[in-house]
C-alpha cells in the first residue's frame, strides 16, 4: 500500500531526493522505489531523474480538511457533526454505512481513490487517484420512506447548483439520478438507507464527480456509456477542495429545506436542468420498453410519462430513460 505521507510530499510538483523522501517516511532506497513503481499503478505519471530524485509533472490537488473548512459556508460546516478522510478505501457509502449506527446524521466520508465505487444498478465507477470527487454524506430523516421521495432528484440539483455557483453552466439532469454534460455523463449519485420505513431513517448520499479522468487510464476502460469531466468543460484548473466546498455547501443547505418542505420546494429549479424535458423518451426495464413524451417529475419523484393523451407516473427501480 502507498504510504499517504508519499502523496503529500509530492503534491507540489517539484524533485525530491530518493534520500529526503526516506527520511519523512522512514524508508530505505528500495523501499522507495517500491512506492514509486506501485504509485504508477494508480496512473500517477512519475518523472525520475538521476541526481534529482522523483517529479510529479502535474503535482497533486489533495483534499484538505483545514482548506475545506475555511472554504465552505459556516452553518454547513457547522451540520457535520464527523468527518473522515481516507487517501485509499472500497468506497465512501460503504464506509459510511458501516459507521452508520455510530454515526446516524451529519457525518461525512471522503476518498483520494476508491477500489470498489458502486453506481445504480451495481455498475462499478473509478477513475484515477486523487483527480475526481467521491464522497458520501449521512442524513437523518423523520417520517419514514414518505419523507425521502424525491430525494436523490434533490441531490442531482443541489450538484448542478453548486456547479453553477462554480461557473459550470449547461449541466442537465436525467432523471433519476445522472448529471450530463452535452449527453455525456459527468457525475452520478448513489443512495442507501438504514432505519425504521415508519420512522427515522438514516441515508448514505454518495455522489461521484468526475473532475479529471485521464482517457488513458486502465480504470477508465471498462466504462460502459459516454462521459466527460469537468476538466474538458471548464476553462481554468479546478480546485478540487473549493469544488467539493461549493458542493456541500448548497448540497447541506438544500436538505435542511427539503427536510421541512419536501421535494416540492425543489420541482420547479429541477424541470429547469431536466434534460429530458417535453422531449420524446423510451424507457426500458428488465420487462418492457415505452415511448412517450416525458413531462418531467411530480412532487413525489416520479417521471410523468404522456401516452395517448393520458399521463402515467414512473418510480425509480430498473428503469433507464433514453431520448428518441
Amino acid at each position: 500500500m502507498i504510504d499517504s505521507m508519499l502523496l503529500k510530499v509530492l503534491a507540489d510538483g517539484k524533485f525530491h531526493s530518493g534520500t529526503s523522501i526516506g527520511e519523512v517516511l522512514g524508508l530505505g532506497r528500495s523501499a522507495i522505489w517500491k512506492q514509486m513503481k506501485a504509485l504508477k499503478e494508480y496512473d500517477v505519471e512519475i518523472y525520475s531523474v538521476r541526481g534529482r530524485g522523483y517529479r510529479l509533472p502535474d503535482g497533486l490537488d489533495l483534499l484538505e480538511l483545514e482548506s475545506l473548512k475555511s472554504k465552505m459556508d459556516k452553518e454547513a460546516w457547522d451540520a457535520l457533526e464527523h468527518i473522515e478522510l481516507k487517501t485509499f478505501t472500497d468506497s465512501t457509502n460503504l464506509m459510511a454505512l458501516r459507521n452508520i449506527r455510530q454515526w446516524r446524521h451529519g457525518a461525512l466520508y471522503l476518498t483520494e481513490f476508491q477500489h470498489a465505487g458502486r453506481g445504480r444498478r451495481g455498475r462499478s465507477w473509478q477513475g484515477p487517484l486523487a483527480t475526481n470527487l467521491y464522497f458520501s454524506l449521512i442524513w437523518r430523516f423523520s417520517g419514514g420512506a414518505a419523507a425521502l421521495e424525491g430525494l436523490s432528484l434533490l441531490v442531482g440539483l443541489s450538484v448542478v447548483q453548486a456547479l453553477n455557483r462554480f461557473g459550470v453552466k449547461g449541466v442537465e439532469l436525467k432523471w433519476p439520478n445522472d448529471l450530463l454534460y452535452k449527453g455525456k455523463k459527468l457525475a452520478g449519485i448513489l443512495l442507501e438507507m438504514q432505519g425504521d420505513a415508519s420512522g427515522d431513517i438514516s441515508v448514505v448520499i454518495g455522489v461521484g464527480l468526475n473532475v479529471a479522468m485521464s482517457r488513458g487510464s486502465e480504470r477508465v476502460k471498462d466504462i460502459d456509456q459516454p462521459w466527460i469531466d469537468l476538466a474538458s468543460v471548464h476553462d481554468r484548473k479546478v480546485d478540487r477542495n473549493k469544488l467539493l466546498a461549493v458542493v456541500l455547501s448548497q448540497l447541506i443547505s438544500n436538505l435542511v429545506v427539503f427536510s421541512e418542505k419536501g421535494f416540492a420546494a425543489f420541482i420547479e429549479a429541477w424541470h429547469q436542468v431536466h434534460a429530458f424535458q417535453d422531449s420524446e423518451v423510451k424507457l426500458i426495464s428488465a420487462h418492457s420498453e415505452i415511448e412517450g413524451v416525458c413531462r418531467g417529475v411530480n412532487e413525489q419523484g416520479a417521471l410523468m410519462l404522456e401516452r395517448l393523451g393520458e399521463i402515467e407516473t414512473h418510480h425509480g427501480g430498473e428503469i433507464s430513460v433514453r431520448q428518441v
